[in-house]
């Protein structure tokens, strides 16, 4: 009730259907403001959906923790040993219904690339990704298609490029076409691309080019 009456009072309409699958990796873009949260969790509930999103465990100490929880947050320890994808994967092992809203961009400014953790997670754990969108141009907000990764990542997304390619964010600048650091790594990717990954790689090691 409160999420439709929010929604209704700020002008947007849902679009979309509710996923149909139990267990599922949700990309939330465009990401560029500090509203998609709650829009996000607006659209959630206006559907009757329960997503979860994790968060670093020093969030969930009192009093905040009952609250971070009640939102859907699931606690992590990120300084210990191991792999978070494994990790975070391994969830849904544990989990029978679980919607992971797992932040494509990582940040609301503009990156060339997105994070692929959403993508090795669905892989791993063999779960489809749906596709969740706000279009404040628009004000339509919900839940696009499902897909289960393939394993061919250009293909992938591709279809992930297409579905966002007219959803506008909050500030649009801020939002950049889609695409992941392994497709610029592959052999066939154009020079340009293969040289910035190289460039990226020297800067994530500290060796300089």
């Amino acid at each position: 009730m409160l999420a439709r009456i929010f929604l209704a009072v700020t002008g947007w309409k849902p679009q979309g259907v509710r996923p149909e699958a139990k267990q599922f990796v949700l990309i939330a873009a465009p990401h560029t403001s500090n509203w998609d949260f709650p829009y996000l969790l607006a659209f959630a509930e206006y559907f009757e959906l329960r997503i979860s999103w994790v968060g670093k465990h020093t969030l969930f100490r009192p009093p905040f923790g009952t609250v971070m929880r009640a939102l859907g947050g699931l606690p992590v320890r990120r300084h210990e040993r191991g792999n978070l994808v494994q990790g975070l994967a391994a969830l849904f092992d544990s989990h029978a219904d679980l919607g992971l809203v797992v932040p494509a961009e990582g940040t609301r400014v503009r990156v060339r690339c997105w994070k692929s953790g959403f993508y090795h997670i669905a892989r791993t754990a063999d779960v489809p990704i749906v596709m969740s969108f706000l279009d404040y141009e628009a004000k339509t907000g919900g839940f696009g298609p499902a897909f289960r990764p393939s394993g061919d990542l250009s293909k992938d997304m591709d279809a992930i490029r297409a579905f966002y390619a007219d959803k506008q964010g909050r500030f649009p600048e801020q939002f950049e076409t889609p695409r992941l650091p392994e497709e610029d790594e592959r052999p066939d990717a154009a020079p340009g691309a293969r040289d910035n990954a190289d460039r990226s790689a020297s800067i994530r090691t500290g060796e300089r080019s």
